[in-house]
């Protein structure tokens, strides 16, 4: 049974889920061309390049809503990623918090039946 969504939460998935591909991007390129030192200092220099293509592929697919199923379950593979590794180096984890809970509303608004049980 497809659920359906209101206008408003069509709108709200949408300037959402805009601001977090546009958030991701941005994250992808600094770690590509803007402070590569950072993944440097993480010890993730060598895998910088990877880490921000999944990245940038998680995010287009998370935007477009044919695909937003395996965006949601990409991004949200990458925040708890991104967790662990603020934890590890004892980073405050609050932003990948929000980010992963943005990702999982989302997800909820666009695909109401993808937290059911089939």
């Amino acid at each position: 049974m497809k659920t359906e969504i209101s206008k408003t939460g069509k709108i709200a998935s949408w300037v959402i889920a805009g601001s977090l591909a546009a958030l991701f991007l941005y994250s992808a390129t600094g770690k590509l061309f803007l402070h590569p030192e950072q993944m440097e200092q993480l010890k993730l220099g060598d895998w910088r390049v990877i880490i921000a293509l999944g990245e940038i592929t998680s995010s287009l697919l998370f935007l477009f809503p044919k695909t937003n199923e395996y965006g949601t379950l990409l991004l949200s593979s990458y925040m708890g990623g991104a967790i662990i590794i603020h934890m590890t180096y004892g980073m405050s984890i609050g932003m990948p918090v929000v980010v992963l809970i943005l990702v999982w509303l989302v997800g909820f608004l666009r695909n109401p039946d993808l937290f059911t049980i089939k």
